[in-house]
């Protein structure tokens, strides 16, 4: 039991060094973030490392549904600051499933 729960500590700690990496070097991580699909859609989904119930993860890419084009894509999370304002305007307007 304690080798089952020291793994489980183990993990959230490195999942909690690992968003706040992606923090500091600028992404949205954690939450609601701003991502692009693979034909350049711009949209926001809730985006936290090691959990997703709606998309497959594959790395740092994660497979699933663009509201923007609607079909199936890969998405990627972009930093807020290499966007324009119309570009954020525009992802905070299509949202997929709030759902992880």
């Amino acid at each position: 039991m304690k080798a089952t729960r020291r793994k489980l500590l183990l993990i959230v700690f490195f999942l909690t060094l690992w968003t706040l990496m992606l923090r500091k070097r600028g992404y949205n991580v954690g939450g609601v973030s701003v991502v692009r699909c693979g034909r350049g859609h711009l949209f926001t989904t809730i985006w936290i490392p090691g959990l997703s119930v709606k998309s497959i993860r594959l790395g740092w890419y994660r497979f699933l549904y663009c509201p923007v084009g609607r079909h199936w894509t890969l998405v990627k999370p972009v930093r807020n600051a290499d966007l324009s304002d119309d570009e954020l305007r525009s992802a905070y307007e299509h949202r997929d499933v709030r759902l992880p």
